[in-house]
Formats: C-alpha cells, structure tokens, sequence
C-alpha cells in the first residue's frame, strides 16, 4: 500500500511545527481578559468592539486547536499531541468562562433594544447571533449560574474522551485465526471482512470483534451513562422540558422534525421487512444472522479499484453540480487536503474538518471498497460545504448547523450512485449498485433512526430517574432491532451491544440528522437531476448560507420543506422503487 507524501494531508499549511503552534498559544493566553466589556454590552459601540475582539480570539484558538486535533488523529498513541489538544481545550473554556457574561447582559436588555442592534447595520455580521440569543430568554441563567456551567464543562466532557481512548487506544482487537491464516482485526478490516463472501470469516470477524467490546462493557455502559446524564443535567440547568428538547433548539429545529421522523420510519418498517426478506432470499439463506446484512446480494461486483481511480470517478459523478465543483475537487486531491490511508494508533473512521482560517481538511481510512468509494464523496461533500459558507459568510454566520452537515455529503453519494446506475449496462452490476442505493438507505436512514430511538430512550429513562446498566439497555437495543429488521433476520446474541460501540452517541441526538440529511438530499439530488442549472444554483445558494439563518429554513433555499411529509415520503418512494426494479431484474 502506498504511503507516500501526497496522501497525507498537509498539516503544516496550519502551522509548520509545534513551536509555531507554541507561539501562537502563548499569544492568546494574554488575550483572555474581557474584564472591561463587563457590564457595558447595553451600549453598541461597547458591544461591537467586545464581538471584533472575541471573534479574533476565537478564530486564534479554533486554529491552535485544528492543528493539534489532526495531529493527534494522526496518532492517537502519540502523547505529545494528547497533551496539545487538552492545553487548547483548557483555552476553549476559559474563553467560553471569560465571555459568560455576554449572553446574561444582552437577554437582560428591554426586547426593543436587542431588535434594534438585531436591525442594526453595525452589527448585521451578528444579526442570526442576536435573533437567537433573544429566543433563548427563557433558559438563560444569572451570570454566577452560566459561569459556573461553562467551567464545568472542561470535567463533563471527558466521557466523550474516555470513549475515544477505549474506542481508539485500548480496546482488545486481537487478530484472529481462520483457515490456517491470521487475519488482522481493526475498526477499517472488520468492515472489509463484513463485506466479504466468506460466511465463515464474516462470522469470526462479527464474534471476534464483538468480544472486544463486551470485554469492556461495564466501563462503557458506566461511561454512556454518565453522558447521558451530563446531558440531562445541562438541559435541566437550563430549563428545557428534556435533553432532546434542549439539543433541538440549541440548533433551531422544531422537535416535530425529530418526531415526524421516527413516526414516518415507523410506517416504512414493512419496507424494510420486505428488503430484508429479499436479501434473505437472494443469499439463499436457511436463517440470516446480522453479520450477513453487509454482504453485497450480487457477487463479484465490488466497486475494487486504487484511491486515486476512485478520486477520479467520484469527480465524474458529481458533474451536474459543475465546472465549478469539479476545479474544487481537484484542488482539495492536489493540494492534500485529505490524509487516506489507515496507519498504527490512527483513528478510525472518517471526517471532514476545518476552520475559518484555513482550507477544510479530511481524514479517512481508505480501503478498496464500494463503501469507501462513497465516502470520499460523502466527506468531500462535507468539505466543499464547508469552503463555500466559509467563502460566503462572515466569521459568525459561518459555520453551518450541524443538522444540515450531512446534507451536502449524502447530496454527493445519492449523485454518484445515480451516475453508476445510468452508465452501468451490464445487468448484474445494475442489480449491484440498486443494493448499494438500498443499503445506503437502509444504514444512513433506518439505522440511524432506530439509534435515535435508542437515544431518546436512554435519556428519557434518566429523566424518569431509572438507571441505565447493561441489562436495561441491551434489552431494549435488542427489541428495537428486532422491531426495525423483522422476522427475516435471526438477531445475534452479540448485536444487543451494538449501541456500546456507537461514538456518535456521544453528541446526544446527532444520528437523527443523519436520516434527516439522507431525506433533504434525495429531493435534491433529483431536483438537480431534473432542473439542471437552476437547481445547481439554487444548491449552491444553499451550500453559501452558513447558519445566516435557521437550518429548517435554509434547506427550503435548496427546494427541501421538513415541516412537510413531501420529503418524508420522496424518501421511501425511492427506497420502494429501487426495491421494485431489483426484484424485476
């Protein structure tokens, strides 16, 4: 495998070494104190002058801390870089301390004068800033309270930390023997093995795999617990009726978003038992256990090829968004802004990451895989959202909420899966990729909506006051999967622990955005495909509006209406057709 220069990403575009990175830190130390600010926010020029200096302070930080982040990624084992990230973190929550009075003061302004600095041009980088900070009246504490939340958060977030250490560090991922060979067991080799013909192997992998996390299971539930109940004592410092309720608003979504979604998978799950019960049949399988659910339906059909073949398809796929798109793609692959390849004490996974100061970066862990193919697009995406709000928005309205961050990247893979589906001629790779759509609906869209179930009865019990332990919660995981899957698929024993190995529950009610995310961009994608220019245009309007506005209202720039059910059932109408011509071919 090669590793040279050009598939590393090119940190020292951020700093060229640490002591650049030291010097940097040392300057913004002396640059915490807001002391004089305090108290005199009721005045506009006072305001504007605290708002220039705390965004310069946190633009210095956000990129001490990009650095140090991606060089610990690079190797999680490395404990110089450990010790970085943790100093910019310290910085983080002193800031977060430092400037706690800000949002205090302004709620405790007359509502006249916080619309008058909201319709003020002086201030109109921060208007979205100041519309919601006037909405969040209600759960905006004393200046004593929200201070002593901010220091608290430094202590309340290491669960996310201690997760990544088991998840990345220490867990026990023995290789493993088969067939008078050893095969090596990580985070990238067991999706590659799950994805093999071999039903033997899959199994061994699926077990050998699994005994590394209940190996460790009561630390991780006594971990997860303790998240969530971080989560439920924030949202209840700050007076919303649940953790869910709190993680929705912080973001500017209706919370019957979140519920509309559950409600309309529940009424798709027979479509999922349908799917289940033809991919049974096409394995030709007596029972089928979850480590077969990954295997591709049609053999032999991978989509097998070198990262820079799969670069150069991934660019022929997205051409209807573009001359335009296309220069940037080719600018991120020569210019390095992605790290490829797995290496010892890498994390695992994949992400696109990026600060206002610098070009968006993206780390994988490639392996010559459908799977992995699709991931360049979908973390490319990621990164091309990211430039162009960036490019497009000031400092403040830059960075997009969260809840629209999986929209761009799944617009790119429902696009290249329609491009494969159009030129493929040959009927059995056909039959290949309308798996690969399904399975692509199936894992980004029921999958992460039956974790979303999951999540909000993990934290709906804590606020019942009913302990979380490993019983309880493989219990329920069990049922809920069984619930999601149907009769057609026989539940390991093992998969009752699935949810101890999920990072993203780490960030409570992230996954829904998912589903959401796949849902938005199946419409847009075949508005795109259908509207040509216009629909380019108007995406790319949507691409450029950072959080300029609310999330819900921002996708409706691009065509795409979640209070609605059109994208809801646009969704599953796609999920059925595809279903439909693979059962004919």
């Amino acid at each position: 495998m090669e590793k040279d220069l050009k598939y590393k990403w090119a940190v020292e575009d951020i700093y060229a070494d640490t002591e650049s990175w030291e010097k940097d830190f040392k300057a913004v130390e002396k640059q915490l104190d807001f002391s004089k600010f305090k108290g005199k926010l009721g005045d506009k020029k006072s305001l504007s002058e605290f708002l220039s200096e705390t965004e310069k302070v946190s633009r210095a930080i956000e990129k001490l801390y990009l650095y140090a982040h991606m060089r610990h990624d690079e190797n999680t084992k490395d404990n110089v870089f450990d010790a970085l990230l943790n100093r910019i973190m310290s910085l983080y929550v002193k800031l977060e301390s430092e400037t706690s009075f800000m949002v205090p003061e302004l709620t405790a302004l007359d509502e006249s004068v916080l619309k008058s600095y909201i319709n003020d041009e002086s201030l109109k980088d921060y208007d979205y800033t100041l519309k919601r900070i006037l909405k969040s009246k209600a759960h905006v504490l004393t200046e004593s309270e929200e201070k002593l939340l901010s220091v608290s958060s430094e202590a309340l977030a290491s669960f996310s930390d201690i997760f990544s250490k088991i998840d990345n560090a220490d867990l026990p991922l023995k290789s493993f023997r088969y067939n008078g060979k050893t095969y090596p067991l990580s985070h990238g080799f067991y999706g590659v093995y799950l994805h093999d013909n071999d039903r033997e192997l899959r199994k061994k992998a699926f077990k050998t795999y699994y005994k590394a996390y209940t190996s460790l299971i009561n630390v991780i539930s006594a971990t997860y617990y303790g998240n969530v109940k971080k989560d439920v004592f924030y949202a209840r410092a700050k007076k919303y009726d649940s953790a869910l309720d709190a993680a929705v608003s912080n973001e500017d979504v209706p919370i019957s978003v979140y519920k509309n979604l559950i409600k309309s998978v529940h009424k798709a799950l027979p479509l999922l038992h349908e799917y289940m019960a033809e991919k049974k049949r096409c394995l030709n399988l007596d029972k089928m256990y979850c480590y077969d659910i990954y295997v591709p339906i049609v053999e032999n059909a991978e989509l097998k090829m070198k990262y820079d073949d799969a670069y150069e398809l991934v660019i022929k796929g997205l051409a209807p968004l573009g001359k335009e798109y296309e220069k940037l793609l080719r600018k991120a692959h020569d210019e390095r802004w992605l790290d490829v390849y797995e290496g010892d004490g890498k994390r695992s996974g994949a992400y696109s990451t990026g600060v206002y100061d610098s070009h968006p970066y993206v780390l994988l862990n490639y392996q010559e895989t459908t799977h992995d193919v699709f991931t360049i697009a979908h973390e490319m995406g990621h990164s091309i959202h990211t430039y162009f709000s960036q490019k497009s928005q000031p400092y403040a309205k830059a960075d997009y909420k969260i809840f629209v961050a999986e929209v761009a990247s799944t617009v790119n893979e429902v696009l290249l899966i329609k491009y494969l589906l159009k030129e493929e001629k040959d009927v059995k790779m056909k039959k290949y990729l309308l798996s690969y759509l399904l399975e692509m609906i199936r894992t980004t869209l029921f999958r992460q909506t039956k974790f979303a179930e999951f999540e909000e009865y993990a934290h709906a019990s804590v606020e019942k006051g009913v302990p979380l332990t490993v019983e309880s919660m493989c219990k329920y995981y069990l049922k809920l999967h069984k619930k999601y899957y149907g009769k057609a698929l026989t539940s390991s024993s093992e998969i009752k622990y699935e949810w101890a190995r999920i990072p993203h529950f780490y960030s409570a009610f992230y996954v829904y955005k998912y589903a959401t995310g796949i849902i938005s961009a199946l419409s847009i994608a075949e508005r795109i495909l259908t509207e040509g220019e216009k629909a380019v245009k108007d995406y790319f309007a949507f691409l450029s509006s950072g959080s300029s506005a609310g999330p819900v209202d921002l996708l409706k720039i691009a065509g795409v209406d979640l209070t609605t059910e059109k994208p809801f059932e646009n969704a599953f109408k796609v999920f059925a057709d595809a279903l439909e011509e693979f059962k004919s071919l």
